[in-house]
């Protein structure tokens, strides 16, 4: 089932949402059974507690939830949902309490919800909150809905979402909103000019694929180029174990690209959306391409090939020349691409490189606002040599180590001549440690701040 807010307000309990300097005024108009049974309780209003309130039955008759200091909560990002744990089972309606935001804390508890069940047989009891007063409780649905469909995508291991199953997922999406898609796959990619998607995926049991999705035919021209390396033995470099373990999650761009799709088609933006993804696995086998080729692009530039585990760009090299053949008004590209970003700015930000100061602007004021952060990288012109071997045009995999999600962002930008702006993600797509409303595993990362720079960007 979707995430949904609670509709029978009838039926849910009053949660009191207080902070420390809040809880004695709340509770001087409380009974002195009430005062009594806080006190024996030891809550004291701190982030992550919450306190049943019991009736003179027993059955719980109201809660509280803590909503600690204003230093406290601005080290957390869903500060309401690090009480929900704690909170028995069933509906609940604010009743009291100031929120900092309550459209971020009501989303918190949305994604809270959050469970991936797919291999599971025991349900978990939920929390269910009816939607604040003022919140746009459709909106936020939709955020949730399409975050929950990135986290699904994302958690599903390699063997049930390969470059098959991915196109499934892109053609699902297409039937519940009446787009178009297209596919081109195996052989028929070399026949159509994208020779890297090819190369890439060419060793898999699976044939490497391109999804072409469109939908809408008025209004500003927005592509979206997401990853969909399905998974990433690193080829002939091949990874050693410890690395290779989470690389289920090496398609994380394609499900970040795909729940950013759904949220602009479910909410009716006026825009020309179209999604690419090239979704191919990068296995090893007779077929694989070996370090040292030298492979030619869908725009005839030339890649040496210095670490097969490097193949991220080189498929969405391909699919972003053809994408910016049509002059996008904006191109964005998602993808799980390098470890230096990690190290970087670590799991919980979404770095992004992009020269368009308004769109810069644009997108840091929204993540703000949408508790989705990002983190602006330099698309550092210094560094360009780096990429330029001796022997071809493009190095896929600069030697030294240093600035590795620069020189590959770089890298990209050279295919997406004819966008009128370009901007790349370089993110992690998976929360490593359960936070409040984000479940360990598979995240969605940079997809709330994009929707909320749009209209700005592109003027709708």
């Amino acid at each position: 089932m979707p995430p949904r807010f609670q509709s029978d307000a009838a039926n849910a309990l009053p949660l009191h949402v207080l902070t420390p300097d809040a809880l004695d005024g709340w509770l001087t108009e409380q009974s002195e059974f009430v005062r009594a049974w806080v006190a024996a309780q030891g809550f004291a209003g701190h982030i992550g507690t919450a306190l049943m309130i019991p009736g003179e039955a027993g059955a719980p008759v109201a809660a509280l939830a803590g909503y600690g200091t204003a230093d406290q909560r601005a080290r957390q990002r869903f500060v309401l949902a690090a009480a929900i744990p704690a909170l028995s089972p069933g509906a609940y309606q604010i009743a009291s309490g100031d929120l900092d935001n309550p459209a971020t804390e009501a989303l918190g508890w949305l994604l809270s919800m959050y469970r991936f069940t797919r291999y599971k047989s025991a349900a978990e009891a939920d929390r269910h909150l009816v939607a604040p007063a003022g919140v746009d409780a459709a909106r936020l649905e939709v955020l949730a809905e399409a975050e929950w469909l990135t986290r699904d995508l994302v958690n599903t291991p390699a063997q049930d979402m390969g470059p098959v199953a991915l196109e499934q997922a892109a053609r699902d999406l297409a039937d519940r909103f009446d787009a178009t898609i297209e596919v081109t796959t195996g052989e028929d990619l070399l026949a159509q000019n994208f020779p890297m998607i090819h190369v890439v995926g060419r060793a898999a049991s699976e044939a490497p694929r391109l999804i072409d999705l469109r939908w809408g035919s008025a209004g500003p021209k927005l592509t979206l180029v997401g990853k969909g390396v399905c998974f990433d033995t690193g080829g002939l470099n091949l990874k050693p174990g410890g690395s290779m373990g989470l690389m289920k999650k090496d398609m994380g761009g394609a499900a970040n690209t795909i729940g950013l799709a759904q949220m602009i088609m479910a909410l009716g933006l006026n825009v020309q959306l179209r999604l690419l993804i090239p979704a191919v696995e990068n296995s090893v086998s007779a077929p694989s391409f070996r370090p040292g080729d030298v492979l030619t692009s869908r725009l005839g530039k030339t890649v040496e090939v210095n670490n097969t585990d490097a193949e991220g760009r080189l498929v969405l090299a391909d699919a972003l020349a053809y994408g910016a053949e049509e002059a996008p008004d904006l191109m964005l590209s998602m993808a799980t691409l390098t470890g230096a970003a990690r190290v970087a700015v670590g799991p919980d930000l979404a770095p992004f490189y992009c020269d368009d100061e308004r769109f810069v602007q644009a997108l840091t004021a929204s993540a703000q606002e949408q508790a989705d952060p990002v983190w602006r990288m330099p698309f550092h012109i210094p560094y360009e040599t780096m990429i330029e071997p001796d022997i071809a045009d493009l190095d896929n995999a600069p030697s030294g180590g240093f600035a590795g999600s620069i020189t590959a962002a770089l890298f990209l930008r050279r295919f997406t001549e004819g966008a009128a702006r370009y901007a790349h993600f370089d993110i992690y797509s998976w929360q490593p440690s359960a936070q409040p409303g984000r479940s360990k595993g598979g995240l969605g990362q940079g997809p709330r701040a994009i929707l909320g720079a749009l209209p700005q960007v592109l003027g709708l």
